[in-house]
């Protein structure tokens, strides 16, 4: 499955590309009224009008070229990291580094030295990862994309000291919709890659990687109707493989170029629903672990078990790890149990459970020493010894995030979305400083001028206020039957403002230090959701945007709207969130065939302007973008529509969360 945008899914769309390129849109089309100092344009077929401000007048030019900025934007640090529907993604590198993926980034982490690289050459979600047998080449694998550059599902094969890619697998059509699992050869030196598409049959290929730049492909054929979930070489005997995956094991002969299949049989045992991990051990049999929680041994070249282990875990079995000195350590995903056993598999009486909140075990690697690092079906990557107990090494949000606040004054900013939690974290020890079950889906959130308070809005019509601090819950209020989609408090701390879904912006006047809420009223005039809200510096007036783009202002103390653009150009917003307006006009993308933009914020100083949009780019603009030709810096690796953009307190760094791909990114500003 492709992300795609969800943010405008509730304005009529066209239902067709074609007739897409018949509605106007876009700022090439832009028109310039020096008489009335007024731009009119069209996005998605709504007429725009753009209100020069007073002093530019006379000296304004539409045909002039805004110039990208001088500074630019550097991955610094990703949070999360992708167990919730992935498997066998998470490994140790000779560096030290742990390797592993999230959204269209691979991250190579350090965690000893708390340092991060990233691998940014995939174009969308990333679904599974190999090591080769050398330990410095990765292959990893991607979902077909909405990227204009690379749009079909392949596999890139890259070093993982220098970060270059080596060869790139499947740019001919090669695989259809994306790749499910990947292996190298063990006894070869690694010469052959296994891939195993999505399509409706599961391909399964093999590849002389090295031959050509794009490699050659030495066979194809069908695997199964149903889902695979694993392929692995035996290291052993040089011709066979075997594929796991819903309701099968398939044994694959290789010998004379051509793959061969024998199915292997569960003989009087139940079949499971589904086989979930594979191992193999030093004398060459293969370990499955299944959905039934029990181990099978299958005998080297057989396709019968030899013996089976039964309810080794309470629900499905989904990592088997086996160590050095041959002990076996396997994970549960329902019980959350880790527990070791000997070569014979016997149970040595060491193990240990999870903490619920970090969900159930995905897969298993040797770390460092006799450490063990486990991926949870949470999103989390935990480390530790089965005596010695697990620590977080990276915490994830699980479901899609929305909700993004910076800290007034510290380096610290906050995350919550629709998997109910809220995290805040510290820019500087990439670590959260707490988090918080907030116990409903959250889609937006702002911080009081202070820090000393956050405001929540829930995906019904509730908001909810909490101490920053204690995490103590101050008060709870509902506007309206349906979400709010936007939050924010006037510069002064007077007023609370809140766009809904029900197309209203409702204010509050705030005093007692940010505990007492008393409504002053609702401003009446969007024909669609509001999706941003910014204040004047002197938090006298708000201007708001709309899913139908419109660009409204109003009287924050009485809640009038204003129509008098005389004093509407000349405002002075203390942030500019709203994607509408003479400052912004530039973002917009010239033609039809361009992207949403979901999001924007500008920089404390007033220098830059970055932008998050449908097709998850980030774009970074001089300020003001008040041209309709702005040239941008374009940056990439998410792998959804992004839903928020913002600058830290010091302008030194920019968060970025994606909506689906539940990742947030980490940019230095240099």
């Amino acid at each position: 499955m492709t992300s795609g945008s969800l943010f405008n899914l509730h304005v009529m769309r066209p239902s067709s590309a074609t007739a897409m390129n018949h509605i106007r849109h876009g700022t090439k089309e832009a028109t310039y009224n020096q008489d009335d100092g007024i731009i009119r344009l069209y996005l998605r077929g709504h007429p725009l009008v753009v209100h020069i401000p007073t002093d530019l007048l006379h000296s304004y030019s539409i045909n002039k070229v805004n110039s990208p900025p001088t500074q630019r934007l550097k991955l610094e640090w990703v949070y999360g990291y992708r167990g919730r529907d992935c498997r066998h993604n998470l490994f140790l590198l000779p560096t030290g580094e742990i390797v592993y993926f999230i959204a269209a980034v691979v991250v190579l982490y350090n965690v000893e030295d708390q340092i991060q690289r990233h691998y940014l050459g995939h174009t969308d979600d990333i679904k599974c990862l190999t090591i080769h047998p050398n330990k410095l080449l990765i292959a990893t694998g991607q979902v077909a994309s909405l990227d204009r550059r690379e749009r079909r599902p392949h596999v890139r094969i890259w070093d993982s000291v220098s970060l270059n890619t080596l060869h790139v697998i499947g740019q001919n059509g090669d695989f259809d919709r994306s790749i499910a699992c990947l292996a190298f050869s063990k006894l070869d030196g690694g010469n052959l890659l296994c891939v195993v598409d999505e399509s409706a049959e599961h391909s399964i290929s093999l590849w002389d990687w090295q031959k050509t730049e794009k490699a050659h492909k030495i066979t194809e054929t069908k695997t199964s109707c149903d889902p695979v979930l694993a392929v692995e070489f035996h290291p052993m005997d040089r011709f066979c493989l075997t594929t796991i995956g819903k309701g099968h094991i398939h044994f694959w002969d290789i010998e004379g170029g051509s793959l061969s299949k024998r199915l292997g049989t569960f003989e009087k045992q139940e079949k499971p629903k589904y086989v979930l991990c594979l191992a193999y051990n030093d004398l060459g049999e293969l370990l499955t672990g299944d959905s039934n929680g029990n181990i099978m041994v299958w005998q080297r070249s057989s396709n019968r078990p030899l013996r089976t282990v039964f309810n080794a875990h309470d629900g499905g079995v989904f990592t088997i790890c086996i160590l050095k000195d041959g002990t076996v350590v396997t994970g549960g995903g329902k019980d959350k149990r880790i527990v070791e056993w000997d070569g014979m598999l016997n149970r040595t009486g060491r193990e240990a459970k999870l903490p619920d909140q970090f969900g159930g075990v995905r897969t298993m690697t040797t770390g460092k020493g006799s450490m063990l690092m486990v991926g949870t079906t949470k999103n989390c990557i935990l480390q530790g010894t089965l005596t010695l107990n697990f620590s977080l090494v990276v915490q994830g949000h699980t479901d899609d995030l929305w909700a993004l606040a910076i800290h007034p004054t510290q380096n610290q900013f906050i995350t919550a979305g629709y998997d109910r939690c809220i995290h805040l974290w510290d820019t500087l020890s990439h670590s959260t400083v707490w988090s918080k079950d907030l116990g409903e889906p959250v889609h937006s959130c702002a911080f009081s001028p202070d820090g000393s308070v956050l405001v929540f809005t829930t995906v019904g019509s509730r908001w909810i206020v909490i101490d920053a601090t204690t995490r103590q819950l101050i008060s709870m209020h509902s506007d309206g039957n349906e979400q709010i989609e936007c939050v924010k408090y006037s510069p002064d701390g007077r007023f609370l403002a809140l766009g809904s879904r029900d197309n209203h912006v409702y204010v509050y006047a705030v005093s007692d230090e940010y505990r007492k809420y008393n409504r002053i009223g609702r401003c009446t005039g969007h024909s669609s959701f509001v999706n941003s809200i910014d204040f004047t510096v002197d938090g006298a007036y708000i201007q708001s945007c709309s899913g139908d783009y419109e660009h409204l202002f109003w009287n924050a103390g009485t809640c009038r709207q204003l129509n008098n653009m005389s004093i509407a150009r000349d405002l002075e917003w203390e942030t500019h969130n709203a994607t509408l307006g003479f400052n912004v006009l530039g973002i917009w993308p010239e033609s039809a065939d361009g992207s949403d933009v979901n999001t924007c914020d500008r920089s404390h100083s007033g220098k830059l302007l970055a932008t998050g949009d449908d097709f998850g780019k980030i774009n970074v603009y001089s300020y003001p973008a008040s041209q309709p030709k702005c040239l941008n810096h374009s940056y990439a690796g998410h792998s959804s529509h992004i839903t928020a953009v913002r600058f830290m307190a010091d302008d030194s760094r920019l968060i970025s969360i994606g909506g689906r791909d539940s990742t947030i990114m980490q940019w230095t500003v240099s």
